[in-house]
């Protein structure tokens, strides 16, 4: 089978042996990827969630296909089934799929769609439910709302039982697209007084939880921002990953500043986030509650290229990698 693994030149697509399921796994036949940040630091050498990174590794997290053969203990899913999940060695014409973390594909949902959802579901529901504590009415803002992750948070949020959900970015465009992914109020943060325009939207108090994809010099805004007694989940550092940070603020407000980083997680604790969210968002992913706009499609082939636009930072969405179509088809 084909596959796409890192090597020292990038992300190189190379014949590698077909994987065969063991008892309690299932083979699916691949039918879509989407790229995550995740996995440009996997193609240089780190690890994620106990999955390994790093040169002639398959590279890949996250995936849509088909079941195409079902080990001997495995009774919930049969060959056939649409689905979709996290798991290592994705980026592959098949990979091997474990049940615990695999949903069916909602009837209507393409594989494209589909491939989208699985890390950005698990990662947004560990950190606004399992760390970041949001309880209903709260407000929740989103601090780099346009990327993928903070497009399906605010879906996330919002379906969690959020009262407000702010988001921000820094295009005039992107904030008027966030009004279409469960944000109550968007935020230019070109506006060198953004802050002002969050607290207004708050009545003075600050944010009950911010999540904050971005770092690095708006930490003491984000701080700001922040009520008394609040919360601030970090989970990405895409700004910056160091950066001025003022501690006396930080105390005077009491705010809890917490990490989200699955570097350092193992297998069993990636387990228990997956098994969390398939238990939160199990009928919303039945019913179609959530939707990613998808950036650009690559076929596998151009793998590289899909991973330049990734670094490069001008998407809106997701970049998919198309798996059973070639490039001229697509």
């Amino acid at each position: 089978m084909k596959a796409i693994i890192a090597a020292n030149t990038g992300a190189v697509l190379i014949e590698v042996p077909t994987p065969a399921p063991k008892a309690k796994e299932v083979l699916i036949q691949v039918k879509a990827n989407s790229l995550n940040r995740a996995d440009l630091m996997m193609l240089q050498g780190a690890d994620h969630g106990g999955w390994g990174g790093g040169e002639g590794k398959i590279l890949g997290l996250e995936w849509a296909g088909d079941v195409v053969e079902v080990g001997a203990d495995v009774k919930e899913y049969h060959v056939g089934d649409r689905v979709m999940s996290v798991g290592p060695q994705a980026f592959a014409e098949y990979t091997i799929g474990n049940p615990i973390a695999m949903n069916l594909i909602p009837d209507g949902m393409s594989y494209e769609e589909a491939a989208c959802l699985p890390v950005a579901l698990q990662t947004m529901h560990d950190a606004i439910s399992t760390l970041g504590g949001l309880t209903i009415g709260q407000t929740i803002l989103f601090q780099g709302a346009s990327s993928a992750m903070g497009l399906i948070g605010m879906q996330a949020a919002k379906y969690l039982g959020a009262g407000k959900v702010i988001g921000t970015s820094r295009s005039a465009e992107r904030c008027a697209k966030l009004m279409e992914y469960g944000c109550d109020a968007a935020v230019d943060t070109s506006n060198s007084a953004w802050e002002e325009e969050v607290l207004k939207e708050t009545d003075g108090a600050g944010v009950d939880l911010l999540i904050d994809f971005l770092s690095g010099p708006i930490m003491n805004k984000n701080l700001q921002v922040t009520r008394i007694g609040g919360r601030i989940v970090n989970v990405g550092r895409s700004a910056g990953e160091t950066g001025e940070f003022n501690f006396d603020l930080h105390n005077m407000r009491r705010i809890t500043y917490i990490g989200a980083s699955f570097r350092t997680r193992t297998l069993a604790e990636t387990a228990e986030v997956i098994l969390r969210t398939k238990n939160a968002f199990g009928q919303a992913l039945k019913e179609g509650n959530f939707k990613m706009p998808i950036d650009k499609t690559y076929p596998m082939e151009e793998a590289a290229e899909a991973f330049k636009r990734m670094i490069e930072n001008k998407h809106f969405g997701k970049i998919v990698l198309n798996v059973y179509k070639r490039g001229a088809d697509l």
